[in-house]
């Protein structure tokens, strides 16, 4: 089984950093390709960062290169979301997603797997 649970969303100011994390309760978790997905209101679920199994390639959103950095603590069965200089448009329910292949993909159709996601507010 796979089951993710995320956590450290908040109400956080333009220009804050905020850190979340996603932790699988299963015993597959070193197999896996990770991802962030976040979708506001009203807009449909935008990829956000992904990492393959090995940590040694990651990918971004056009958006969030430079201020959100995507890891994994294979030892601790979670990934992380590090986000910093955040702008009110990053304001979304933020989530985990999982999936076995070769590489991780940009298309939520992709991860069969999801979490329940946290809300990230950034607001003045």
């Amino acid at each position: 089984q796979v089951q993710l649970v995320e956590s450290g969303g908040g109400l956080v100011q333009p220009e804050d950093s905020l850190k979340l994390s996603c932790a699988q309760s299963g015993r597959t978790f070193n197999s896996l390709r990770l991802a962030w997905f976040r979708q506001a209101p009203g807009k449909e679920r935008a990829f956000v960062a992904a990492i393959d199994d090995s940590a040694r390639n990651t990918y971004y959103a056009d958006s969030v290169r430079g201020r959100f950095t995507i890891s994994r603590d294979n030892a601790k069965n979670t990934v992380y979301l590090q986000m910093s200089s955040l702008k009110p448009e990053d304001t979304a329910v933020y989530y985990c997603a999982a999936r076995f292949g070769f590489a991780p993909s940009s298309i939520a159709s992709a991860y069969p797997y999801w979490g329940q996601g946290t809300q990230v507010t950034v607001s003045s």
